[in-house]
């Protein structure tokens, strides 16, 4: 299982990277396993405000179908456009090619509610 160090990790199994004021969110690698094939995403657009804790799209793979959940709130400053054609980046490249949106933080709420790559890797065993 992949967990970048620098990143952070929900228990819903989403990752942040918080640079400053903006941060890039996606899901983890080992959520992307548990789901299979991923085939279809329903993300919020350029604009729309997110809330911590809150479902900012879903996930559809060939398995079932999953809420994926914001880790921070703030304003969504872009959407991954090649996951439209390509949402099978997020199975082979989950931290790269496969990110979802990226954010412009409002404020970090909830943040001690987030977990490092050794908290994470715990959480899942």
């Amino acid at each position: 299982m992949n967990t970048p160090k620098h990143l952070l990790y929900t228990k819903d199994h989403e990752w942040v990277d918080l640079k400053e004021n903006k941060s890039t969110i996606g899901i983890t690698d080992y959520a992307q396993s548990q789901l299979g094939d991923i085939i279809f995403l329903e993300l919020p657009s350029v604009g729309d405000k997110i809330n911590a804790g809150s479902t900012l799209g879903e996930i559809e793979a060939v398995k079932t179908v999953s809420d994926i959940f914001a880790p921070i709130s703030g304003t969504v400053l872009a959407i991954n456009e090649k996951l439209e054609e390509s949402p099978e980046l997020i199975n082979s490249d989950p931290y790269g090619e496969g990110w979802l949106i990226k954010v412009e933080i409002s404020k970090i709420e909830g943040k001690d509610q987030l977990m490092d790559s050794l908290s994470y890797i715990e959480f899942v065993k």
